[in-house]
């Protein structure tokens, strides 16, 4: 049987039915599966066993994985394998962080708008998440369509940010929050990089905005007036024509294009209640200014 998809929105997000993604995939069934996320931007698998392992070969069709942030920090006791993001609120032996852990404080800035790894100067094409445990009330994600969100700026507006290129760094999210806890391997490791704020997207050919939490300065603007604009694009984008919210259950796998989406998680008791989410990340095919043909120095 062919897999299923059913839109929730005409262009912006699907359930998929029919498949399991914890054994081999036919190619046939791969085609549909990556047509589908193109047009989509994001997926919904229900009801998807899997391990880690399992979870990590069917992201290694999209391409290669990333490593951790975590690992950067070498007194870190890594409680996953190092190509899986740890996204929930447990510790190395499986219990709840306590409230002055710092991966409990360094991973709160996942509830700023943001999208995975655009603080690498090679970002993150698609994020798996997978819901092994949650809350009973609170944590959902929500999602934001940048291609819509860029469809619907004045045309004034996407003049102005053509060819612009603003600075993105984790340590640019996280000091929003207070969060200043960074070795210095990390701060190497966490230097802001270059990405463009509108970008093509190579296989729909839609325009999108790329913007994050972890975007601070922007290349040939003033600090202020660098500010105002990001902040103005991110509520623009967040409008709620252009936001979808996923409320979890056990064993959904959702899988996003970071070309085009944001995302945040919502806030939920993290002391009283588990929430074991794991997510493995593929890298996109070039840098963002090398995909829109922009020359960019380092600074």
């Amino acid at each position: 049987m062919a897999i299923s998809v059913h839109a929730v929105t005409p262009d912006f997000v699907a359930e998929v039915g029919d498949v399991a993604l914890n054994k081999p995939l036919a190619p046939e069934d791969l085609a549909a599966i990556r047509a589908a996320f193109t047009k989509y931007a994001i997926l919904i698998f229900p009801d998807q066993e899997f391990d880690d392992e399992g979870q990590l070969d069917f992201a290694r069709n999209f391409g290669p994985l990333e490593t951790t942030v975590f690992k950067a920090r070498k007194d870190h006791k890594l409680r996953l394998h190092e190509n899986m993001a740890d996204v929930g609120n447990l510790d190395s032996e499986n219990r709840v962080l306590a409230a002055d852990n710092r991966q409990r404080l360094y991973n709160l800035g996942n509830r700023l708008w943001h999208t995975d790894s655009s603080f690498k100067r090679l970002p993150a094409y698609c994020s798996m998440l997978h819901a092994r445990s949650i809350p009973p009330i609170g944590g959902q994600t929500e999602y934001a369509d940048m291609r819509a969100a860029y469809d619907a700026l004045p045309e004034a507006t996407k003049r102005r940010i053509a060819g612009l290129v603003a600075e993105h760094s984790i340590m640019t999210s996280r000091a929003k929050l207070g969060f200043k806890d960074f070795d210095e391997s990390e701060r190497v490791a966490f230097a802001p990089v270059p990405q463009v704020l509108a970008r093509k997207l190579p296989d729909s050919g839609r325009m999108s905005l790329y913007i994050a939490s972890h975007a601070g300065a922007i290349r040939g603007m003033v600090g202020e007036e660098a500010g105002k604009l990001l902040d103005e694009l991110t509520a623009h984008a967040t409008q709620r024509q252009f936001v979808y919210s996923h409320r979890w259950r056990v064993k959904d796998l959702v899988i996003w294009d970071n070309r085009c989406t944001m995302h945040r998680g919502m806030e939920f008791d993290d002391q009283r209640y588990k929430r074991d989410m794991r997510r493995a990340t593929v890298s996109d095919v070039a840098p963002t200014c090398e995909q829109m043909g922009l020359a960019v120095a380092a600074e």
